[in-house]
């Protein structure tokens, strides 16, 4: 195919793909002229270079429909069906681009009904009493005219002064560092091979224009294929990288060793590089899905609209790939089965409007998307008796069953509860698929349904497939590795030790933290005889989780973690599902990746339902009092301690590659400067050797805390019996039998970057005791929860709105709620009016904390409820409000 055909095909299938967004924006808001104007020149260019190229087809339909947008652009009143049928044409031009890609010329054919009925809408809207309605009419007739040849040189000439400037894609190499900025206007025009026949005129360019040519190219146009190989040989130098440290490792003295940890380096920096031009935002796997959901809501009869948030989170091409269809079809099950009809919603007293909200941000090494819907939610006793119709379970197996557990079913392969076959649902092909293809890209699917509610779909995925930091493992003689994002924390158990393994029921358990966690012995699992007998009281646990599911896969060694290349099953090993694919050790063996969803089907862990409620009442009570401390010292011999979450790295850094700059402590870390902060004045940066660093990190910022050793990882109740008035410190607790002090890191994070927040120190007496504290922040979760401790409150954490809504409902009791306003599936206000219309809490105090405070926002959390509004991280603002507050529910009451 000719290189300008193949450009052409590109652009335009890009300029398609967002002329079909922005027709349905256009259609919710025909007053913008900004986005008639985008796509009246998006469709004006392509059917411009559709003349130069000598395609008919595709230049006359691009005209009809260039020229019923012209009528709206002139002021015609838009009207539904017209814009239906402009995307009936953008539909009809794809299918000839994929024939002329395939066959390398425009296919035959008549497209006059199209165009006929773009011509008769054209006619219709101008008779609009609008003075420019009649303009364009005059200039279209020699426009036809010219359709069996070439376009006017006045047409091609306005095509190319209408397009943006982008990087040339067709110029030869030679000519790239010449080329001034005036020839390649027209990039989305596609027509520059006649300027590439003209170098004289190139040459002839003064050099003020070539450099700002240059300086204009941001963006080069790569093929796939050419990533991918590269991709391929970033995953061999790793594995080559591996097999040399390995070698480094077994000869501590050898002259290589410093030119190889520049090569690890080099190559940890290239595979980060090429892993990012890989990287692409989610928001090209929604591009289609406003057009779904009109043509939906047209079909169905419905109103419905669709929030998109997260358009930017980025993950690799490949994974964004297989996601697009189980995403497109949740999305159709959400407008089918999920919202009502307008006037059911009405009855319902609720908005006519339905809403389906699509989420996405990072968590970890995953992207993490929901879809919900606040429609009627699932039907339960629906699903229960398809189930049974299905024979998936007996009807005493159900009543053993929670609601969340019978909804699962409804990913059963050929399940559907829709009671008549349609063109949009009710084939019993679906769910069942969207879970297979999550699974296969080592993701988690999960569902929360609320009848009259609506229903939230979550799935989490791997960012990347590629390459992955995975555990290295040892059972039954046979070394695995297990990916380490599904890895939650190893527990070494042993007899008469406070991590024992139990039985109930003839089912391992472990007891970890007042939680019975169910044991799996990979060997047993895997069928390994390795001569040797099962030790069911010793081993090591890897604590793993899938979705909402925790369990622990017992194994008889672990070693250490090892960036791994991917690769895919043998043919013959696929049907195994207990293995995700293979890889390549640094000592040059092949050993098999665990695939933590095949352990979790192939155990269950259902062994959670079998104990008591008081036992699960322990659990959860115990899980609010117990938190993870990291202990150390720094400039005395007293232990000091921060809550483990807060601390995002333990690091130990060279002392050579610490740089003083201003008077400041600084390392180059991750690609960018870190401050270094002593905890007080008597810590010291180390003249030799490393220095240990706990590392704080929060929205691209990193902190290093300059600490003399890291102590001990201990689990225990953060009791703060006396309290501090020594900056950075809220007080001392006793932990594991030794008085310790509990530093307050909000005070070091200003003394990185001044502006990382603003907030004064106060310490003053609480006036409630039990405090609720919704945050979707783990961050800022567990940075304020000990402020709010050392203050006397006795706090719970949840982590979204909807969480906290069921503690409430479930009959938790709270003084005082405190919510962050910007969170995922349901935000601060709507929390807000959902306590509100539930009279068991409407008088129940409601705190905002937000980092929005413009007056739009404060009178908005008023109207929703709210009692104050607190700017974030503002402690002496969040405790007078929580005095004030609680004061006045006092005197109330």
């Amino acid at each position: 195919m000719d290189d300008l055909l193949r450009e052409f095909l590109t652009e335009t299938n890009e300029s398609l793909d967002t002329v079909d967004v922005e027709l349905v924006r256009f259609e919710q808001d025909p007053n913008n002229a900004a986005i008639l104007g985008n796509i009246f020149r998006l469709v004006h260019t392509i059917k411009g270079t559709c003349g130069f190229l000598g395609l008919p087809r595709l230049e006359a339909l691009a005209h009809a429909a260039e020229t019923l947008m012209g009528k709206y652009r002139d002021g015609a009143p838009v009207r539904g069906e017209g814009v239906t049928l402009i995307l009936f044409t953008i539909d009809r031009l794809k299918e000839i681009l994929g024939d002329l890609e395939g066959a390398g010329s425009e296919p035959e054919g008549d497209d006059g009904d199209l165009i006929t009925q773009l011509e008769e809408m054209s006619s219709t809207a101008s008779a609009a009493p609008v003075a420019k309605a009649e303009a364009p009419k005059a200039s279209a007739e020699p426009e036809r005219a010219l359709r069996p040849g070439e376009v006017s040189e006045e047409e091609l000439e306005r095509a190319f002064r209408e397009t943006e400037i982008e990087t040339p894609q067709i110029a030869a190499p030679p000519l790239a560092p010449e080329a001034p900025a005036q020839p390649v206007v027209a990039e989305k025009a596609e027509p520059k091979k006649p300027v590439r026949a003209k170098p004289a005129v190139v040459a002839a360019a003064d050099d003020e224009e070539k450099t700002e040519g240059v300086k204009g190219q941001q963006t080069l146009r790569v093929n796939v294929d050419t990533l991918e190989q590269l991709m391929t040989m970033v995953s061999e130098l790793v594995l080559t990288r591996n097999q040399l440290l390995e070698i480094v490792r077994r000869h501590e003295d050898s002259e290589f060793k410093v030119p190889l940890q520049r090569l690890s380096n080099v190559t940890a920096e290239l595979q980060d590089g090429v892993m990012k031009t890989r990287m692409q935002p989610i928001g090209n796997a929604w591009q289609k899905l406003p057009r779904i959901v009109r043509d939906l809501g047209n079909e169905l009869s419905k109103q419905i609209e669709l929030e998109m948030l997260g358009a930017e989170t980025e993950l690799d091409r490949q994974v964004l790939d297989l996601i697009k269809d189980p995403l497109t079809h949740m999305v159709r099950n959400s407008a089918d089965h999920g919202l009502e009809t307008s006037d059911q919603r009405r009855l319902a007293g609720k908005p006519e409007k339905g809403t389906i909200k699509l989420a996405a941000y990072h968590e970890g090494g995953h992207i993490v998307i929901s879809i919900s819907d606040d429609g009627r939610g699932l039907n339960t006793d629906r699903i229960k008796k398809k189930i049974i119709e299905n024979s998936l379970a007996t009807e005493a197996e159900l009543e053993k069953m929670t609601e969340a557990q019978i909804h699962k079913y409804i990913f059963a392969p050929g399940f559907s509860t829709a009671a008549a076959v349609t063109s949009v649902s009710g084939r019993g092909v679906g769910m069942d698929v969207v879970r297979t293809n999550i699974d296969q890209i080592g993701g988690t699917i999960d569902l929360k349904s609320v009848v009259g509610e609506g229903t939230t779909v979550t799935i989490k995925i791997p960012l990347t497939l590629a390459i992955v930091s995975a555990l290295i493992v040892e059972s039954g003689g046979d070394r695995f590795a297990i990916p380490q994002l599904a890895v939650i924390e190893l527990v070494r158990a042993q007899q008469n030790s406070e991590h024992r393994i139990e039985r109930i029921k003839d089912t391992p358990v472990l007891r970890l933290r007042n939680k019975l966690l169910p044991l799996v012995h990979l060997k047993q699992l895997l069928g390994i005889e390795d001569g040797q007998p099962l030790d069911e009281a010793n081993g090591f646990i890897v604590v793993t989780q899938v979705g909402t599911q925790t369990f622990g896969i017992v194994v008889d060694q672990v070693f250490h973690t090892e960036e791994i290349v991917v690769k895919p099953m043998s043919s013959k090993l696929r049907h195994i599902t207990m293995f995700s694919g293979t890889t390549i050790l640094g000592d040059g063996s092949v050993i098999m990746i665990i695939d933590p969803n095949g352990v979790a089907s192939a155990i269950g862990t259902d062994i959670q339902h079998d104990t008591s409620k008081e036992e699960a009442d322990g659990r959860r009570s115990g899980e609010r009092n117990l938190i993870s401390m990291l202990v150390f010292r720094s400039g005395s011999r007293e232990p000091k301690a921060v809550p483990l979450s807060l601390v995002t790295r333990l690091e130990e850094v060279a002392v050579d590659k610490i740089e003083l700059s201003h008077g400041r402590y600084l390392v180059q870390y991750r690609g960018a400067l870190m401050p270094l902060v002593p905890v007080s004045g008597d810590v010291m940066i180390r003249k030799e050797g490393v220095q240990p660093l706990l590392v704080f990190s929060d929205a691209g910022r990193s902190m290093g805390l300059v600490v003399d050793e890291i102590v001990d990882i201990v689990e225990d109740a953060l009791n703060i019996e006396v309290s501090s008035d020594v900056p950075g410190l809220l007080g001392s607790a006793v932990i594991k039998g030794q008085a310790t002090e509990i530093l307050d890191i909000g005070h070091y994070l200003p003394l990185a970057f001044e502006d990382w927040f603003k907030r004064k120190e106060m310490k003053i007496e609480a006036l409630t005791r039990k405090l609720l504290f919704v945050d979707d922040s783990p961050f800022f979760r567990n940075m304020l929860t000990p402020v709010l401790k050392a203050a006397g409150y006795d706090v719970t954490t949840a982590s979204a709105a909807n969480e906290a809504l069921d503690m409430l409902k479930g009959g938790d009791r709270f003084d005082v709620v405190v919510s962050d306003i910007e969170m995922p599936e349901m935000n601060g206000f709507e929390f807000a009016e959902a306590m509100r219309s539930d009279q068991r809490f409407a008088a129940m105090p409601v705190i905002a904390l937000s980092s929005m405070t413009n007056p739009a926002s404060i009178e908005r959390a008023r109207v929703a409820g709210f009692h104050d509004y607190v700017a974030k991280f503002d402690r002496q603002g969040l405790i007078a409000a929580l005095k004030e507050t609680s004061a006045d529910y006092a005197n109330a009451a």
